[in-house]
């Protein structure tokens, strides 16, 4: 038994050098030597990038127009709490492409904008609807924004909302 350990033991030793020096052999490169055609291939590619990047920048300008609002603020004034309270921002096109309402958004959950759903034809408005709908746990004055994503540039336009808060008559 003893000689069978002597026997096995060293064999396992060298399987296991084998093994590793076999593992080092596959592993990747640790650096890479740029030569000149690998510097020509990086340069090609990098051209057809910004090739690409400035055909879709001038397919976005190409696309772009202007808005305008009848205003960028409102104030609701004093309401109550747990109460329904909208306003209306008129968007006018006043460029000549169509503009996209791409996102309209609120900074909170107790304010609710809805944005028109079709292009507006240029010279044409519609409406950006706001809804405020403040909660108990709001009283005092409260000011919100609403950021408007379009086909622009600048792409976006923030509006304003206040009001003051007061707590609901029973």
């Amino acid at each position: 038994m003893k000689r069978l350990t002597i026997f096995i033991l060293p064999l396992l030793v060298f399987s296991a050098c084998t093994n590793q020096e076999s593992a080092t052999k596959n592993e990747e490169p640790k650096s890479i030597v740029a030569t000149d055609e690998t510097v020509r291939e990086l340069r090609e590619s990098l051209s057809d990038v910004e090739k690409e990047e400035q055909r879709l920048e001038q397919e976005a300008l190409a696309n772009m127009t202007t808005m305008s609002f009848d205003k960028l603020s409102h104030d609701y004034g004093k309401v109550p709490a747990d109460s329904d309270n909208k306003t209306i921002f008129r968007v006018t096109n006043t460029g000549k492409k169509p503009l996209v309402i791409e996102k309209v958004s609120a900074s909170c959950g107790c304010t609710t904008p809805s944005k028109p759903e079709k292009p507006i034809p240029p010279g044409k408005s519609d409406e950006i609807v706001v809804v405020f709908h403040p909660k108990e746990t709001q009283l005092g004055q409260q000011n919100k924004t609403v950021t408007v994503m379009a086909n622009t540039n600048p792409k976006m336009e923030v509006l304003n909302i206040s009001a003051m808060v007061k707590k609901k008559k029973n």
